[in-house]
């Protein structure tokens, strides 16, 4: 449950790694010193390679800059996304851990309503290591947590639930909303903590956030491509969107589930609306066949692994939104080289794991 204190031995503490992206001194993770500082950090440099980021001391971290990704990819560096948080998924292709936590510079550890900090590494850890409920709905939420059960009626034929891929953590203070509602409700905050982690069903598309997320590398990480943003890219902050998306089609092909509630952070700035509108105001426009696209989106039986499923949707997007925009021809070449540049950096993950498709 969200605020319990740190225990003694943290979880999975040589099995996760935290990918932090950042054009500024890390000086954020002092209100995380007592959660984050057992884990390894990888922090993704965006913008200026020569600015120097100042990370505070007793930190474990490496550190990339966009030279670092050039040199570690060479060509197929074209893919990760440059003046852009989209460049925090360099840090889960050559992570070696089994679990990803990421997280953006502007959240600090929120409290829950008895007023406890919440431990928001622990929740997420609770979220992935247990199963999820994609194939039927419990009305009692996550029935794996601590005083909950599968409500009566529910088939004791999938009371086993899946394996869980994704764990999606929300955020009090500052939503995350689009630039057309912040204009809107400049004031508004999330002031609502709601105690609750849902799986969210088979077939269903939602609206991923980057900022406070977490997942499991081995079941799903080579879907989990932010895409093509910001410089020299027609669109931003449609980065998480765009890997949601594809991720939650293929878990639901794979069989794999995608938890969301809790843990909530506290997201302590609004980013300029104006700006966001110049970036999103073109996504705002194509969503609306990218929704109806991802919807549609089948993968054969043959795509038994997550690459698989992934190069399969590229081609999809190039034959169906292609003619959208030329951008998402090159956005599915980039996807293509994604994977390629994934399978080099983790050459012995090619063919993990190899499951039956739903």
């Amino acid at each position: 449950m969200a605020g319990i204190t740190v225990s003694p031995t943290p979880l999975l503490k040589d099995e996760l790694d935290i990918v932090i992206p950042t054009i500024r001194n890390l000086d954020f993770l002092e209100m995380w010193r007592p959660f984050f500082q057992p884990y390894h950090l990888i922090i993704v440099q965006d913008g200026d390679p020569s600015k120097v980021i100042k990370v505070p001391e007793g930190f474990d971290y490496e550190l990339h800059n966009r030279n670092d990704i050039n040199r570690i990819l060479g060509p197929k560096a074209s893919c990760i996304s440059f003046k852009d948080s989209a460049c925090r998924c360099f840090g889960y292709m050559v992570s070696k851990k089994k679990y990803i936590y990421t997280i953006d510079d502007d959240c600090f550890v929120a409290k829950n309503p008895s007023g406890k900090d919440i431990n928001a590494l622990e929740q997420h850890i609770k979220n992935l290591l247990t199963p999820s409920t994609p194939f039927f709905f419990n009305t009692l939420y996550d029935p794996y947590r601590e005083g909950a059960d599968f409500v009566r009626g529910y088939p004791f034929s999938l009371r086993e639930g899946a394996p869980t891929a994704v764990s999606h953590g929300l955020w009090l203070n500052i939503p995350d909303y689009d630039a057309p509602t912040q204009l809107v409700k400049p004031l508004e905050r999330n002031t609502r903590y709601v105690d609750a982690v849902l799986t969210i069903p088979k077939g269903t598309l939602f609206p991923m956030c980057g900022m406070n997320l977490a997942f499991n590398r081995e079941l799903i990480g080579p879907a989990m491509y932010f895409g093509l943003m910001g410089d020299g890219q027609p669109i931003g902050r449609y980065d998480d969107m765009w890997a949601g998306w594809c991720m939650k089609v293929i878990c639901d092909h794979l069989g794999f589930g995608v938890k969301t509630g809790l843990p909530y952070i506290w997201h302590s700035k609004a980013s300029n609306p104006f700006v966001n509108l110049k970036k999103e105001y073109k996504g705002i426009y194509w969503q609306e066949e990218l929704i109806p696209f991802f919807q549609s989106v089948t993968l054969p039986k043959d795509c038994t692994t997550v690459q698989k499923c992934y190069v399969e949707i590229s081609k999809q997007v190039k034959a169906k939104l292609g003619k959208v925009d030329e951008y998402f021809n090159k956005l599915a070449d980039a996807m293509v080289t994604w994977i390629e540049a994934w399978d080099e950096q983790n050459p012995s993950e090619g063919v993990v794991p190899n499951v039956t498709a739903k």
